[in-house]
């Protein structure tokens, strides 16, 4: 077995888990969820049917991932941090009857390569987070995330950039519209409300 599982985690037959990838204490992988390479599961967390997930992807505590949920490599999601699945979450149906299957349609939140959720936040699905983009502890995601946006707040709202390092990027005063990475000195260009990365997309030409 190239991956590890504690034995009072939950991880079905089916379940597909990559190379290098840990599942802790009293999780649960659901039926025909992938896990990918290097990931890892914290003590509790839960991992929805059919969710797909990435490599290098961390699950901290306590987080639940519901189908059908899509997360790319490198994405973090925080302690107890919730990734929903229902557009109008009701137990019964109209008429009172306990609501099952097929009374209702799954939607996923997609987070996209090297997001981050924060601790306790809440992403209220359909939704999609985008590329390097930190959602912070507690808010409550209810609309798209542009890559590299930082939001906070209830329901959260965009409160500035980071860079792929996670630092909040800070405004080059010299030349308006770029934002330089304190850490990395990496440069990004902001656009009609979106951030794109200066050097890479140099590299790249």
């Amino acid at each position: 077995m190239s991956y590890r599982v504690q034995e009072t985690a939950q991880v079905h037959e089916s379940a597909e888990i990559g190379e290098g990838t840990s599942v802790w204490e009293l999780a649960q992988i659901r039926e025909q969820a992938r896990l990918g390479a290097d990931c890892v599961i914290g003590r509790g967390a839960y991992v929805g049917t059919g969710v797909w997930i990435g490599d290098n992807v961390k699950l901290q505590n306590y987080a639940l991932v519901y189908e059908p949920a899509r997360l790319a490599d490198g994405v973090f999601v925080g302690p107890a941090a919730v990734l929903t699945n229902d557009r109008n979450p009701r137990a019964v149906t109209p008429d009172g009857g306990l609501k099952r299957a097929d009374d209702w349609e799954a939607v996923g939140v997609d987070v996209a390569e090297g997001a981050s959720i924060g601790a306790r936040a809440v992403c209220v699905a359909p939704i999609r987070v985008g590329r390097w983009a930190m959602v912070a502890a507690g808010a409550v995601v209810t609309g798209d995330v542009p890559d590299h946006a930082l939001v906070m707040g209830v329901p959260a709202r965009r409160a500035g950039w980071v860079g792929r390092s996670g630092a909040k990027l800070e405004a080059d005063p010299a030349e308006p519209g770029v934002w330089v990475c304190p850490q990395t000195g990496e440069r990004y260009r902001e656009a009609d409300g979106r951030l794109a990365e200066e050097d890479r997309e140099r590299r790249a030409g």
